[in-house]
């Protein structure tokens, strides 16, 4: 990059606000532009780290095992939002443990007496858990504190956030039509923010492809319940239905949810596709256009490592 040019980074959340930090903090003018700030599908995050069903593994594994270090330096400071907590993963099947799991701190198998009834097997281990309004807010601040600028605006295509040198897209589900791609799709997630009953651990049931998930991920003073995913659904209305059934599933583990009191609904739409998509392609008039999109429900555990991924691309142009 030479001197007055600067990147536009399409979108503002977690993988757009995070590639907008790792830019911004290596000396590069950015400025980012999107409709919504932050994004509404990674406010609606629970989240804890763990790749999700995401592809392809190698580089998943690299970009995972990155975000996985900042945010261990991250949880030092109470104000980012994120901190480790020890919790479990269970199975009501015999399943083998998820590889990445077995890496993390703490990591053991549970004894029965640990596992809620029907469950079969467990692991414990220490992950970060992140508070996404919290974490988001963080990133917003240290995007500012690096000299980035947020513009609120709707793009009618990526053409329109030039003239720049180089056009990030980290639109998530809007790359199905600013790219477009069509192998983009939506899985629908939502969950449900509760008075803390007393919860200093988490708890994940490996529930496979099932579009009913089970979850709790406790925030301080409130826990964040779990959830769904189903797939090719985009709407972000409320499903009173779906959050009756989130409910009953957490409570039925945990008997002290059953009482807290539900304090808000988070839906968002994780924008999948069958690999991550983090390459750079060359436009008609000479814009480098660099895509980072595609994370599904891994976008907080994928971001800083995805938002290296971004700047070397920069670099080399």
């Amino acid at each position: 990059m030479t001197a007055g040019e600067r990147v536009v980074v399409v979108g503002a959340g977690v993988a757009g606000l995070t590639t907008a930090v790792v830019l911004a903090e290596a000396g590069t003018s950015v400025h980012v532009i999107a409709k919504q700030v932050p994004g509404v599908t990674s406010l609606a995050a629970g989240a804890m780290w763990g790749p999700y069903l995401v592809e392809p593994k190698d580089k998943v594994d690299h970009w995972g095992q990155r975000s996985l270090k900042v945010f261990r330096e991250l949880a030092e400071d109470p104000s980012t939002g994120v901190r480790l907590t020890s919790g479990i993963e269970a199975s009501r099947t015999a399943e083998a443990p998820p590889d990445w799991a077995t890496t993390l701190p703490g990591f053991r198998p549970c004894e029965p007496t640990e596992l809620p009834a029907g469950f079969s097997v467990g692991y414990r281990f220490t992950a970060p858990l992140i508070d996404m309004p919290t974490y988001l807010d963080y990133l917003l601040r240290r995007l500012d504190a690096a000299g980035g600028t947020v513009e609120r605006r709707r793009l009618a295509s990526l053409a329109d956030a030039g003239p720049a040198p180089v056009i990030v897209n980290c639109t998530g589900l809007g790359a199905q039509e600013l790219v477009p791609d069509h192998a983009l799709r939506p899985i629908r997630g939502q969950h449900v923010v509760v008075t803390n009953p007393g919860l200093t651990e988490f708890f994940s049931e490996d529930t496979g492809l099932s579009p009913d998930l089970l979850c709790f991920y406790p925030h301080g003073d409130t826990v964040v319940l779990g959830g769904t995913a189903i797939d090719g659904e985009g709407d972000l209305g409320p499903d009173d239905k779906a959050a009756a059934g989130i409910l009953a599933r957490c409570a039925e583990v945990e008997p002290r949810l059953a009482e807290a009191r539900v304090l808000e609904h988070r839906i968002g739409a994780r924008p999948t596709r069958d690999t991550v998509r983090v390459e750079a392609e060359r436009a008609e008039d000479g814009t480098l256009i660099l895509h980072n999109y595609g994370h599904g429900g891994a976008g907080v555990t994928l971001s800083w490592g995805c938002a290296d991924e971004a700047q070397r691309l920069v670099g080399e142009r």
